[in-house]
């Protein structure tokens, strides 16, 4: 029989140590005296205190440890035991450099005063699309041939607009750093656009610099004042009509009726009147005005709002038209009306 103090030193095991594990269930002394409480071990369990100190330093938790202990004497059971445990300690591992090599990221994004938003490239392709029919194409209005990029914690969003329709398109997203808002040049968003597959998209934006992947693509920010979209849109009155339609229906009606002249500063263009009653809408005579809109730019809306059920609301004659996708409070255009 041994004493606890030899033990240790014989284990690698502190005294300590000895009587933890005693406590656990781990390894129990082959007698405990009842006077004084001293513990004595039998010769085998050196052997046993050995491989528990060895399980201990690599981290093993007590409750495999105890298992090991008791299949001592099976060393093929032991091994799977120690390799299952080198799988978990392989795959912190990976999880911690990950976790590393990420507050790096954030550290570095945060020194430079950048922001790095991530997330699936089909959401962002889906994103651009929704709001780039509204950029501005007017030369003599060169500070609305943008998107504007809006991002917060955990949503990006676009912005695009020309005076006359204003489209918004939110995605989820992984955001890094502070939030921002930032104007992109349409140069540098359809260059990113074309380079969408699968994957993911990440772009990268400070005060001076925009970088995103896939491309790379880069480009500086444009300084200019953009309109502010949350305040515009708050200022909008809770619409009186809402109606429920199919978009290629509605884009039926719109190709196949009659079309109206309207001018504007000089420039021509055709007039989409539409007439709202009993649920549905339809294209009315000239005379029946209910809301009249750009025609192109409707059935612009309508393609960017994608096929199936859309969503109309308006407020009268003279208020813009919304155009939403149902159940999506995340992606929708707003039509100025035509005062025809």
């Amino acid at each position: 029989m041994r004493g606890i103090g030899e033990v240790a030193r014989a284990s690698g095991l502190s005294v300590s140590a000895l009587r933890f594990y005693d406590g656990a269930g781990v390894l129990v002394p082959a007698e405990v005296d009842a006077v004084t409480g001293y513990r004595r071990y039998a010769d085998e369990q050196v052997r046993v205190a050995r491989l528990i100190a060895g399980l201990r330093r690599v981290g093993m938790p007590v409750a495999e440890i105890a298992e090991a202990a008791r299949e001592i004497d099976d060393p093929a059971a032991v091994r799977r035991r120690l390799d299952a445990h080198r799988r978990r300690l392989e795959d912190g591992l990976a999880d911690a450099k990950r976790e590393l090599l990420r507050v790096h990221a954030l550290l570095d994004l945060e020194e430079k005063l950048m922001t790095r938003v991530s997330l699936p490239a089909a959401a962002l392709a889906a994103t651009i699309d929704a709001v780039r029919f509204a950029a501005g194409a007017d030369p003599a209005l060169p500070m609305l041939q943008c998107v504007l990029l809006d991002v917060t914690a955990g949503e990006l969003t676009l912005v695009a607009t020309d005076r006359f329709r204003m489209a918004v398109a939110a995605a989820a997203a992984d955001v890094e750093g502070p939030p921002i808002r930032t104007v992109l040049p349409l140069a540098f968003v359809d260059e990113w656009r074309a380079q969408l597959g699968d994957g993911t998209a990440i772009i990268e934006v400070s005060s001076d610099f925009v970088r995103a992947e896939p491309g790379p693509v880069a480009a500086k920010p444009l300084q200019i004042d953009y309109p502010d979209h949350r305040r515009l849109l708050d200022g909008l009155p809770a619409p009186t009509t809402r109606v429920t339609i199919d978009a290629a229906v509605l884009r039926d009606r719109i190709v196949a009726a009659p079309t109206f002249t309207h001018v504007h500063e000089g420039t021509p263009y055709e007039v989409a009147i539409l007439g709202f009653a009993e649920g549905t809408v339809n294209l009315v005579p000239e005379g029946e005005v209910h809301l009249a809109v750009n025609r192109e730019f409707l059935l612009q809306a309508l393609d960017a709002g994608g096929a199936g059920q859309l969503v109309l609301e308006l407020d009268g004659p003279i208020k813009p038209l919304a155009v939403r996708v149902p159940g999506d409070d995340s992606r929708f255009s707003i039509l100025m009306p035509v005062r025809a």
